[in-house]
């Protein structure tokens, strides 16, 4: 249930996106609409969106009539959530270590942001740490079986790690062991012109970090036509797919 990150590689990625991050950001949103669809609908209170990113969603949250704080890894998120005025509170911090006081907020948000914990058993443990008794925690990860073309696709070429690994869906669930955890998986498939547009995609979203390991060889445009011959597609076009599982905890 464990990675090596470095938080501040991390937080560097996704501060360099920052600036044009809602123009790759198609998944996130995705992703954030299918948590939105599990909840009834809330009576105002404080939510918390861990891993704000932009604060695309906590926008929403607080145009809702919620009182929000949105808290990131990353100063250059947040400084871009803070210019678009989306929360009522900016915190920067860490999933794994939430700077708040238990049972200090209605409901804990965090959506594609769990996979960049060390250990994820402890980020949903502080997730419901500070979470009121009654109130509930929605995330949403990526499991797996994500990103398997750019994976194997590269393996045709070389030894590198180029793409992060992720936790099985059995792992995502043993992390809430003893915890009121649902959970639930689905393919998201996107569909690029291009080998190029498929890469620039999660550059584009800061998601660029490696884990463990670090990748190696330019992009040139020999590399790329190589890759595009290993890449697969159809008649809609090169194929980038992610296993996304979205998880309720109620919390007690």
């Amino acid at each position: 249930m464990t990675h090596k990150v470095n938080k501040q590689a991390v937080a560097q990625a996704f501060g360099r996106a920052a600036g044009g991050y809602d123009r790759f950001a198609g998944l996130q949103r995705y992703s954030g609409e299918r948590l939105m669809a599990l909840l009834p609908a809330l009576s105002a209170g404080t939510v918390l969106d861990a891993g704000c990113g932009t604060g695309w969603f906590s926008r929403r949250w607080r145009e809702q009539g919620h009182q929000v704080i949105a808290l990131d890894l990353s100063p250059g998120m947040l400084a871009q959530a803070r210019r678009d005025e989306t929360a009522h509170h900016y915190l920067l911090g860490d999933i794994e270590a939430l700077p708040l006081r238990a049972h200090s907020v209605d409901m804990s948000w965090s959506n594609l942001a769990m996979q960049w914990c060390d250990d994820l058993a402890q980020g949903l443990r502080e997730l419901c740490r500070v979470t009121r008794p009654g109130g509930r925690v929605l995330f949403s990860t990526l499991a797996e079986a994500s990103l398997h073309e750019v994976r194997s696709a590269w393996q045709a070429l070389d030894d590198y790690q180029h793409v992060n690994t992720f936790l099985s869906e059995a792992a995502i669930r043993q992390a809430g062991d003893g915890l009121a955890l649902r959970l639930s998986s689905e393919t998201v498939e996107q569909r690029f012109p291009d080998v190029r547009s498929a890469l620039q995609s999660l550059k584009g979203i800061g998601a660029t970090h490696i884990h463990q390991g670090r990748a190696s060889g330019l992009l040139t445009r020999q590399r790329l036509q190589q890759l595009a011959q290993h890449w697969p597609q159809d008649e809609r076009g090169y194929r980038l797919s992610y296993q996304l599982v979205t998880g309720v905890i109620d919390c007690v």
